[in-house]
């Protein structure tokens, strides 16, 4: 069986195609995509052939690089399932991970969640984004009450904000120079947002949260924002790397920036996670999933209002066209699978 699908043909290039669907097995679940939702940052360094996108460190080049298939979250309703799996019957409302921009997609049974009737499939179809800062977030052991920076408010950062205020981070700073981004980020849940161009950035931040931030989730991935997160951190403060770090011009005082000051840096690549059983600051992908939908279920947090566009498949080559090149992409876009044309 074949199906629609967006694959990045070569660099710089998306295109709807017909693409094999892998066999059904007894552990398979088929399912008809509803919405799937582009990841921005790692999505414009997969179409564009990013040298460091790869986390092992394989050299990346664009004979070796292409085809590549993205999509990694999405929602849809289940048309088929194999004969062992019994999490999931055919009918139900999912979310996905590990998914692809496709208009079916058959997957292991572990890598759906079952949604319930409070949860919409535009929201579900962000689920899996939302686990990576959430997983930053359980990571610092974020109290109630402590203060939290996100530096960077592209979508991940967009989705920490939101994620650091149901947490109980009192305040929640948003940084970031994109006027609009700011503008953005205090309509869910940021009580301040900050211009980090500002000469006095380090110093304001300081005076809101009476001697420096308990907390800091740093998105940006590249060497300034993480310098300039660390001149804003209380002592032993502790830090999420959760934007990929494809920047390798990092120069960091770390004797007086993270060594004096008790620092802690985490690594929150969200691969950086067990697989099968959660624990305390380290929940599995599903659970994380699971979790972001209750929050959604009983309102806590609200995905469905930061959607900022909604494209049928079909429009895909301009779609990443603007993606590559437009500095104002909206934060999240999607794909409706029902309007393939």
């Amino acid at each position: 069986m074949t199906t629609k699908q967006i694959v990045f043909t070569k660099k710089n290039t998306a295109e709807l195609i017909d693409h094999e669907l892998p066999a059904m097995n007894e552990y398979s679940v088929k399912v008809k995509t509803a919405f799937s939702t582009v990841s921005c940052g790692t999505e414009r360094a997969n179409i564009t052939a990013n040298p460091n996108v790869s986390i092992t460190g394989d050299p990346v080049s664009e004979d070796n690089y292409f085809p590549r298939f993205l999509g990694y979250s999405s929602s849809g309703i289940v048309e088929e399932v194999g004969t062992a799996v019994t999490s999931i019957k055919p009918g139900d409302r999912v979310a996905m991970f590990g998914s692809f921009h496709a208009a079916y997609n058959i997957l292991h049974e572990s890598r759906v969640v079952k949604l319930d009737d409070r949860n919409d499939l535009n929201s579900a179809a962000m689920s899996y984004i939302t686990t990576f800062p959430m997983a930053a977030i359980r990571k610092t052991r974020l109290e109630i009450g402590e203060s939290a920076l996100i530096m960077g408010l592209g979508t991940l950062g967009q989705f920490a904000v939101q994620i650091a205020h149901a947490a109980g981070a009192v305040p929640v700073i948003a940084v970031d120079p994109v006027a609009e981004r700011r503008a953005f980020a205090l309509k869910f849940g940021a009580d301040y947002a900050l211009d980090p161009t500002e000469p006095d950035f380090a110093e304001t931040v300081k005076k809101i949260t009476n001697g420096g931030v308990n907390v800091a989730v740093e998105v940006t991935g590249v060497g300034k924002g993480l310098d300039q997160a660390l001149d804003c951190m209380a002592k032993f403060g502790r830090v999420a790397l959760l934007g990929c770090t494809r920047d390798q011009n990092f120069t960091i005082d770390y004797y007086r920036k993270v060594h004096g000051p008790g620092i802690t840096m985490i690594g929150a690549h969200t691969l950086a996670r067990p697989e099968f059983e959660s624990r305390p600051g380290f929940f599995t992908h599903q659970d994380d999933i699971a979790a972001m939908l209750r929050l959604m279920a009983m309102g806590r947090v609200d995905l469905k209002q930061m959607i900022g566009e909604i494209h049928s498949p079909s429009d895909c080559g301009e779609v990443y066209t603007r993606l590559i090149n437009d500095k104002n992409f909206p934060i999240v876009v999607q794909f409706d699978w029902s309007k393939i044309q």
